[in-house]
């Protein structure tokens, strides 16, 4: 039997809900026997003393320390910067947040782990502890050392078996009137092949198909609305599929995310961040999964933020994080030719 596949899952702000949701998803994965064949191993990235004693606030301390005497469960302590209160931000722990995202950064380069899950980190406290900060996304790029990639966020469709939607970003974190500027022809052939890479690697489609917005009201109108799908978009799509790449439109983003459309889709490239996210939010916030294409490695992680005032309380849910290890799992198990499924029934890993 081969060894067991190590994920490495990062808890956040140690303020916010990311100590709580990684202990009620690993103990909730643990308990459906999720984990029954031995096939992964998780390594928690976090203080030691912060994680038992939110486990214990939680009412799971003896499970969470069952858990890890099984074996299933290895936590890495990485020492908290101060002592750290739920809901209570202090800058004194930012270059500790980011500690535990270089720990698993450096252990995936040196083959320990498989894949990097994520919880929410604020970045606020780490820009106040002196370090510019912009979001996990453009730290793992710059810290794998590549020059792009493709924040796309992932969830079950109730309506159709739950299959997946997936919904791949242009542009990410930019003011909407820098949108159209941001846009270019080599910009979308590269986040498309991007797209198209991944979705091979990492999910086993073996051929992709894109449907791709257009960035003006009903596709520009032919012009009438906007040129950029007829100067950008249709020449990028033209080139892509040149190079083998499936996909189409550019189609009006109004009308697109209907379940007649989307039935043989397996992924939908959004020219900007609200035009994609608000349609899949909808749909999906809560066990949705934001997934980082283009980098050496495999990231997962949340759908939301680290709700400071649920730290603790018990009251926070956990089931995004629980579906962002089970992407990550089946990632990794096609990566390392496994293809053993995380989902565990929940919804597929293809269409």
């Amino acid at each position: 039997m081969p060894d067991p596949l190590a994920l490495a899952i990062t808890t956040g702000e140690p303020a916010g809900i990311g100590p709580d949701i990684t202990i009620g998803a690993l103990l909730q994965l643990a308990g459906s026997n999720g984990n029954r064949n031995g096939h992964y191993r998780f390594h928690v990235l976090g203080d030691a003393r912060l994680l038992a004693s939110r486990a214990a606030a939680l009412g799971v301390g003896h499970a969470w320390t069952r858990q890890i005497g099984e074996g299933g469960v290895v936590v890495e302590d990485v020492p908290l910067g101060v002592q750290s209160e739920p809901g209570r931000l202090d800058a004194r722990n930012g270059r500790y947040v980011l500690a535990l995202l270089d720990a698993a950064i450096d252990g995936l380069q040196a083959g320990k782990y498989a894949a990097m899950i994520t919880a929410p980190v604020q970045k606020s406290t780490i820009n106040d502890a002196g370090v510019p900060f912009t979001g996990h996304t453009e730290y793992l790029a710059e810290r794998a050392a590549v020059p792009r990639v493709v924040m796309m966020l992932a969830g079950p469709q109730p309506a159709h078996d739950n299959a997946m939607l997936r919904v791949a970003l242009a542009t990410t974190h930019l003011p909407l009137r820098a949108v159209p500027d941001a846009l270019d022809i080599p910009m979308l052939v590269e986040t498309l092949t991007i797209v198209d890479t991944d979705l091979r690697r990492h999910f086993g489609i073996a051929r992709p198909r894109i449907l791709v917005t257009g960035l003006n009201p009903h596709a520009g109108e032919s012009g009438h609305m906007g040129r950029e799908e007829i100067d950008v978009i249709a020449p990028a799509l033209a080139q892509a599929c040149d190079a083998g790449i499936d996909a189409r439109g550019p189609y009006p983003a109004d009308t697109l995310f209907q379940p007649r459309h989307l039935r043989d889709a397996d992924c939908v490239l959004a020219m900007y961040h609200d035009q994609g996210l608000a349609p899949l939010k909808y749909g999906t916030f809560g066990h949705g999964v934001n997934i980082t294409l283009g980098l050496p490695f495999i990231r997962t992680s949340v759908d939301h933020g680290t709700a400071l005032d649920l730290a603790g309380t018990g009251r926070a849910e956990h089931g995004s994080m629980i579906e962002a290890i089970r992407s990550a799992i089946t990632m990794a198990g096609h990566a390392n030719g496994r293809h053993h499924d995380g989902n565990a029934g929940v919804w597929p890993a293809t269409r």
